[in-house]
């Protein structure tokens, strides 16, 4: 979930799903270590003036960054995107104040508004989380232009990896593949068996079809609950996460940062592990960008400020923006547009099969009085 992390450890028993099989090879945690240390270098040269930091950019805007990405210089891209790329379709985030997702829960009655997303609260009260999860369920929403933006980096061979604290699955629905994606918070694309002895797997209709006739999903072998492979307060994020993240960030030339103040561990400490360049699209300048600590790390304004790139806009304006400077600009709006109409197109289709099958219903009972 979008901010169980905080309360999580690499050592608790991971009960989320399976990590997918991913290859790797013998360098991977040398070089992460070097990784590190090369940020720490870059760190001390930039706040202490212990020499100079490598320059990357010629100048730190947008459009340096977009000189950069042309030049040839940026293979691997890794983004990481948090709920702020999905408003715009309508997904409330958290914390904003009046409107957020924890601002808005008072009609079910919690102890406390993170409480529909505790693991120990859910097991004795599951109503809560799934009265929610039909109003927020995958596949009401349409992606954003900044999904379709990633999925644009992707197709022209420059996404190394997203790694996004969404669970909306939006990511997918815009044409990215498992591989792609590091859903650091879980997703609800599948679904498991809460009995630790059981965990049998369901996947995304499975669930839609209990959550809409309202009933508690419960597992068809025990009956325990079937639980979205969210992460919950009390569960620790996917193996996945930690495995991937000292592969991909060892390669990265620019890390892109949307819609995600960068307030949950462990997700905010992956920019810890990033030596390149940084560029941050949020709608409000954030002080945490500039602090260096745990999830910190970024310089967008002192005078010693060498590398990262900030950009206050909405993430669909950022990304809108950033296409235009990069010559994507009418690429991106027409596969917005076009995947939009395969959506809508779906959607239809399903809404006329769902009428047909309820005059077919309606057609048979009188047949069956008739008997």
């Amino acid at each position: 979930m979008s901010d169980a992390s905080e309360h999580l450890t690499e050592e608790e028993e991971v009960i989320a799903p399976e990590p997918e099989d991913q290859s790797d090879d013998s360098s991977g945690d040398e070089a992460a270590g070097d990784t590190e240390m090369d940020f720490l270098r870059n760190l001390f040269s930039s706040s202490l003036g212990l020499g100079s930091a490598d320059k990357v950019l010629d100048e730190l805007t947008l459009e340096g960054v977009a000189e950069y990405i042309k030049s040839g210089k940026c293979e691997n891209i890794i983004c990481m995107v948090g709920a702020g790329i999905s408003t715009s379709a309508g997904i409330p985030d958290f914390r904003s104040p009046g409107t957020g997702l924890y601002a808005n829960l008072q009609k079910y009655k919690l102890p406390y508004p993170e409480a529909i997303f505790q693991i120990d609260y859910f097991k004795k009260h599951p109503e809560p989380f799934f009265a929610l999860a039909k109003e927020l369920y995958p596949g009401q929403f349409k992606p954003t232009l900044c999904h379709y933006f990633i999925k644009l980096l992707k197709d022209k061979g420059y996404l190394r990896r997203c790694y996004t604290q969404n669970i909306d699955t939006l990511e997918r629905v815009a044409g990215l593949e498992g591989d792609d994606l590091i859903e650091a918070h879980g997703t609800f694309y599948t679904s498991h068996c809460v009995s630790f002895s059981c965990r049998q797997k369901y996947n995304l209709d499975w669930m839609r079809d209990k959550i809409f006739s309202e009933d508690i999903p419960r597992c068809d072998k025990c009956k325990s609950l079937v639980k979205p492979d969210i992460v919950f307060f009390g569960e620790s994020l996917p193996v996945r996460f930690f495995t991937s993240m000292k592969m991909d960030f060892p390669r990265c030339d620019l890390l892109l940062i949307m819609g995600t103040s960068l307030q949950v561990q462990p997700f905010a400490g992956l920019v810890g592990r990033c030596v390149c360049l940084c560029v941050c699209l949020s709608a409000q300048a954030d002080p945490l960008f500039g602090l260096v600590g745990f999830g910190g790390g970024m310089d967008f304004d002192t005078d010693k400020a060498y590398r990262d790139v900030a950009h206050i806009s909405t993430c669909d304006d950022g990304c809108l923006a950033f296409a235009e400077l990069l010559g994507w600009k009418a690429e991106l709006e027409e596969l917005v547009k076009q995947e939009h109409a395969k959506i809508d197109s779906l959607a239809e289709q399903e809404k006329a099969g769902e009428s047909e099958g309820a005059a077919a219903e309606g057609s048979a009972a009188p047949e069956q009085e008739k008997e």
